[in-house]
């Protein structure tokens, strides 16, 4: 039997996710008087931060503070019951949940390790994923990447529903008995009034798709990392986690599969068998200087080098593969293709060009006749890359608002540059008030880009403040020895189209030499396509008779560049699909 030690009793307290929804969470104090680092659990799904009390005992760490949250839809956080906007949401959750506890207890995020269990362990994988945090380490017990559905095609079934009947919910099959064997456990989850047994349909499906990107991409992560494989669980299926930690991009990792264990790997009898490990690895990573990556290669020696290299290679002639994609590059050169507006636009110009994004921004299907209209559509709407791309620009204006904002509060000018401005609409719509702005130089390779940016300034009688000149993104000179300063620098888009890192180092380097001490950079990163080959091997880029092939940069890679150059990320967004990423870091001092 476990020995509980003494019990260490929580506060209670409330953080404030930025969409204003307040979050409830438990922080369990140290024994001691001032914290070195700390420990932050995320529950099960169904369950809720109360149930991690005797984690917090039995881990038996006195010296280090505890944090446990009550995600959306769960125990004393409010709101519908097993519900989130999103698993997107979610995962933003995570990533302001972690940075607030990191900031108001003044612990560094080097010296902060999470530990998810189930549901709360794939959130925190695909966190870490996703977002790069620079955490000491990660724990996930019984990772929920591949649910058992007993009932055949059950996938299928809720995402036919959910089409006809919008939001519902399901009702969790797993019975108390068969997720651990402590009896007490058994009977306190059967007689608990905040246990939630429903679950919203979308986080269900959303749930599938986010645990299968992040284990067919855990190459992206190099956090340390501890996983608990329950031998005997009736809930998830091992062969993913298995595929998960083999794929893990970190020296610091270790697999325990812990033998006749239910799926609650952490409320199991024979529990201490497993938090014992934990102390131990909790110790060991501590005993060593913080693990960071190296990523100063990426470009060459990586995961996603190889993938470009493949990528970029052609596929054997008679490949069923190649024969497809060669039927759909004709399809989209005949007067049918053509006769869809955004398909025309991305065959004149590029499927990445500026024409191309300010087409995708505008959402307005166009085309030859009613057939041209409606592949327009299906073009525009259907293509799950042009909404992650909308929504990027969604994202994008957020952050330049809260840039100006910042700048404001510091009593700084606000002077905006950006290199590669495409046709500019995003930061036109994004200044509400010009009135808070003090200049905005524009620029941009292409003079049709420069052209069509002009005249949107126009109409917006906007030429007092605003300038869009035709410039080189990696001209580092030209850019370098812009005047007066700017205060905020973006770079939006660009970066993700060229797989060598010397040209982004370069430019980087000018914008770092450029922006104002304490000015900001806000930057964008692509760590991950669902269509990358698709792209690859049917859509032309903006350079001449090019293919459009793309090396996705990991968050970790990306965010590795521009701290190297100067910077200090400080808050990311991201699409609900992992897509597309939109950072904002700080000029630190010379």
């Amino acid at each position: 039997m476990t020995q509980i030690p003494n019990q260490r009793i929580a506060e209670e307290h409330y953080f404030t996710a930025s969409d204003h929804a307040f979050l409830f969470y438990r922080y369990w104090p140290q024994a001691q008087a001032e914290a070195e680092k700390a420990i932050i659990i995320f529950h099960r799904g169904h369950e809720h931060s109360g149930r991690l009390q005797h984690v917090v005992d039995e881990l038996d760490l006195p010296d280090v503070p505890m944090f446990a949250w009550d995600a959306r839809g769960h125990g004393k956080t409010e709101g519908p019951r097993g519900y989130s906007p999103s698993m997107g949401t979610s995962i933003r959750d995570v990533d302001e949940f972690v940075r607030f506890i990191s900031t108001q207890y003044r612990i560094p995020m080097k010296n902060i390790v999470v530990i998810g269990q189930s549901v709360g362990a794939v959130l925190v994988s695909a966190w870490v994923h996703d977002y790069a945090p620079k955490i000491r380490a990660m724990i996930l017990a019984a990772p929920a990447f591949d649910i058992k559905l007993y009932v055949p095609f059950a996938v299928q079934g809720l995402q036919l529903m959910q089409k006809a009947r919008g939001l519902f919910f399901v009702n969790s099959y797993v019975k108390a008995k068969f997720l651990t064997h402590d009896e007490a456990r058994v009977a306190s989850y059967n007689n608990d009034p905040l246990i939630t047994r429903e679950i919203a349909v979308n986080i269900l499906l959303e749930l599938y798709q986010t645990a299968g990107r992040v284990v067919k991409d855990a190459g992206a992560i190099t956090v340390p990392t501890q996983l608990f494989i329950s031998g005997s669980d009736y809930v998830v299926n091992h062969k993913s986690q298995h595929q998960f930690y083999q794929q893990l991009n970190t020296p610091i990792k270790e697999k325990h599969i812990m033998e006749g264990f239910y799926h609650d790997t952490l409320g199991e009898k024979d529990r201490h068998l497993v938090f014992a490990k934990i102390r131990t690895f909790i110790e060991r990573t501590f005993a060593i200087p913080h693990y960071q990556h190296n990523y100063s290669n990426e470009d060459i020696w990586s995961y996603t080098a190889d993938e470009f290299r493949k990528l970029s290679l052609p596929l054997p002639r008679l490949c069923p593969k190649n024969l497809g994609y060669k039927l759909m590059r004709k399809a989209m050169n005949t007067r049918w293709g053509k006769a869809s507006e955004g398909i025309r636009i991305g065959l004149e110009t590029g499927f990445d060009s500026g024409s191309t994004l300010d087409y995708v921004y505008l959402n307005q299907p166009q085309g030859q006749g009613m057939l041209g209209r409606a592949i327009d559509q299906i073009y525009l709407r259907s293509n799950i890359g042009w909404r992650g791309i909308r929504q990027r620009k969604i994202n994008m204006e957020m952050l330049i608002r809260q840039a100006i904002r910042q700048l404001q509060q510091q009593h700084q000018p606000v002077r905006i540059l950006d290199i590669a401005a495409g046709h500019g609409r995003y930061v036109l719509d994004a200044i509400n008030d010009f009135s808070k702005v003090d200049s905005i130089l524009l620029r941009d390779y292409s003079e049709i880009n420069v052209n069509q940016g002009q005249a949107y300034i126009e109409e917006r009688n906007l030429t007092e403040k605003i300038r869009f000149v035709i410039g080189d993104a990696f001209n580092a000179a030209s850019i370098a020895s812009i005047t007066p300063a700017p205060t905020l620098g973006i770079v939006s888009g660009l970066y993700e189209l060229f797989p060598d890192n010397s040209l982004i180092k370069n430019s980087l380097a000018a914008l770092a030499d450029a922006i104002a001490e304490n000015g900001y950079l806000i930057y964008t990163g692509q760590p991950w396509h669902p269509q990358l080959e698709t792209i690859a091997r049917v859509l032309s880029s903006h350079r001449q008779n090019q293919a459009w092939v793309m090396r996705r940069r990991t968050q970790g890679e990306i965010d590795a560049l521009v701290e190297n150059a100067g910077f200090e990320k400080q808050y990311q967004l991201t699409d609900n699909w992992g897509i597309f990423t939109v950072s904002i870091a700080k000029r630190v001092q010379r």
